[in-house]
């Protein structure tokens, strides 16, 4: 069971790890055992919270396919189970994004002395501007 936080979980039986053979260094190694790791979560199939799902499914994530399914490769470490645990974290991360409600943004208008110095350097630049002229213009 992954958990996430303290009221939400994802149970083992949501997350679908399959093992790959990784290319990279690692000599006769890489080419006998699968060490990387594919883990495949199913966005839309899962049991967490109606919010989480929905904001999961609105995040412009590449690991998010569009038929709402994460998908995360682990091919850092030399060993399956590291590159699991890594995996794994990866997908707590994601969700925890997720579960965080994002800030409202509160509209604000520019000072009136912001305005009038905005103006009197838009005033000021076209004074310089006009003195490149050529005079005789």
């Amino acid at each position: 069971m992954l958990r996430i936080s303290r009221q939400v979980t994802i149970p083992d039986n949501e997350i679908e790890i399959s093992a790959i053979r990784a290319g990279g260094p690692g000599g006769q190694h890489v080419n006998k055992n699968a060490t990387a790791v594919h883990l495949r979560f199913d966005i839309r199939a899962s049991s967490l919270p109606e919010a989480h799902r929905e904001r999961l499914l609105a995040m412009q994530d590449h690991r998010i396919t569009a038929d709402g399914v994460v998908v995360i490769k682990a091919r850092e470490h030399r060993s399956r189970e590291l590159n699991i645990e890594s995996a794994m974290e990866r997908l707590r991360a994601l969700v925890q994004a997720a579960g965080t409600t994002p800030k409202a943004r509160r509209p604000t208008r520019p000072s009136r002395r912001a305005r009038q110095r905005r103006t009197d350097e838009k005033k000021q630049r076209g004074r310089i501007k006009a003195l490149r002229k050529d005079p005789g213009d």
